[in-house]
């Protein structure tokens, strides 16, 4: 981004932030001059080196308390939780194939790591009168794939109504809950994915791109959104800029979803 977002000196974490979206939300805020906390399972080199990392699985309730310990101690609280950990390891195959371990697994990474970091980390924010919360959602949330996405798509959809449920009870008191909902994004783990299509399908990677555009109903823009563009989006919602912006959630899916 080329203006300041008044961004300099604020504490933030981010979660999931080694790939995709949270690798690039990282990056935005450390150059508007914030100070990161970036937690994953495994560190990547793209980090920069003023950034903090934390080795964690959010998956579980003792990685997220060793995660919300580590940023007490390092920074005395945050200002801003960007909240991107998610994700499905669930296979294909429907309804069938996801037993009781699957969908707790897809609550647990997508629900409840979103509910064990904010309460831990919440309380200091409501206690200064100011922080801003980011719950990254999915569109899936509204277009679920039954194939194999059912348990991530109703998780992401309890952590959209727990955080509008959030934003009412605390954005009274100064802290602002934000939900951004994306559609697909071009990540290294959707490349992948396209490029494996396209071996299947016996074409190349933007043929593999449109069987999962064609797999979504179609995406008006035509192409999936790039990690950067969602991290500029968040950028702007966690700042001073953004104000009075709370409660709400903003869709970055290039028209994807058909509603009005």
């Amino acid at each position: 981004m080329s203006f300041d977002l008044g961004l300099e000196g604020l504490r933030a974490l981010v979660t999931g932030g080694t790939k995709g979206i949270g690798a690039a939300v990282v990056a935005v805020l450390h150059e508007q001059g914030a100070q990161v906390m970036s937690v994953a399972r495994s560190a990547d080199d793209s980090t920069p080196e003023s950034v903090h990392f934390i080795a964690a699985d959010l998956g579980t309730a003792a990685g997220c308390e060793m995660t919300t310990e580590a940023v007490i101690k390092k920074f005395g609280g945050v200002d801003i939780i960007v909240n991107i950990l998610g994700g499905s390891s669930a296979p294909g195959g429907g309804f069938a194939v996801l037993d009781d371990e699957q969908w707790e697994n897809a609550l647990d990474l997508n629900l409840m790591a979103a509910v064990r970091v904010d309460r831990a980390l919440l309380p200091g924010m409501l206690e200064r009168g100011a922080g801003v919360i980011i719950h990254v959602t999915s569109i899936q949330r509204e277009l679920p794939l039954p194939e194999s996405t059912t348990a991530y798509a109703a998780a992401k959809a309890a952590l959209a109504t727990y955080s509008k449920s959030l934003s009412k009870e605390v954005t009274p008191k100064g802290v602002r809950v934000v939900r951004v909902s994306p559609g697909w994004v071009e990540t290294d783990a959707s490349v992948a994915l396209a490029q494996r299509l396209a071996q299947q399908a016996g074409t190349d990677y933007e043929g593999g791109k449109q069987i999962i555009m064609q797999a979504l109903g179609g995406i008006p823009l035509g192409r999936p959104a790039k990690p950067s563009e969602v991290a500029d989006l968040i950028a702007f919602l966690v700042s001073p800029r953004a104000a009075s912006i709370s409660g709400t959630e903003y869709v970055i899916d290039g028209g994807t979803v058909p509603t009005v």
